[in-house]
């Protein structure tokens, strides 16, 4: 049996002062189109999960974050049928400038025990309980 690959890809639980949380909806034309998933992005080589998510964000959401503003919540571990997918969960409550659709996807600002609502990848759903368990009812 050949070796799986290993995808590290890095997530964020960006919180706005309401305790809800961003959710971004997979656009057209992209694997797993149309589920909503948290922000964020494959890890690139040389880069570290944070650095990645300060550029992601920029990239898809038009803010700026800064590295003290990340805090490691989780991971998941999931493995799809051509690759295993390992996932670590930043939470962000800090940020500079308005989140902007700026790839085209949809946003939603959601409360925890709402996340349920919304179709997400296989890996994000494991990670809903512990935002469940951050911000409460």
């Amino acid at each position: 049996m050949p070796p799986i690959k290993l995808t590290l890809v890095v997530a964020v639980a960006l919180i706005d002062t309401d305790n809800r949380i961003l959710l971004a909806q997979r656009p057209e034309g992209k694997q797993l189109a149309g589920l909503w998933e948290f922000p964020g992005g494959k890890v690139e080589p040389g880069e570290r999960p944070e650095e990645t998510l300060i550029r992601e964000l920029r990239e898809e959401l038009g803010i700026a974050v800064k590295e003290p503003c990340l805090a490691p919540l989780t991971f998941a571990s999931y493995p799809y049928e051509t690759f295993h997918l390992l996932m670590p969960l930043y939470v962000c409550r800090r940020w500079d400038g308005f989140v902007q659709p700026l790839e085209g996807q949809a946003l939603k600002w959601v409360k925890a025990q709402e996340l349920r609502s919304y179709p997400m990848p296989p890996a994000d759903e494991p990670l809903i309980p512990f935002l469940v368990d951050l911000l409460g009812p």
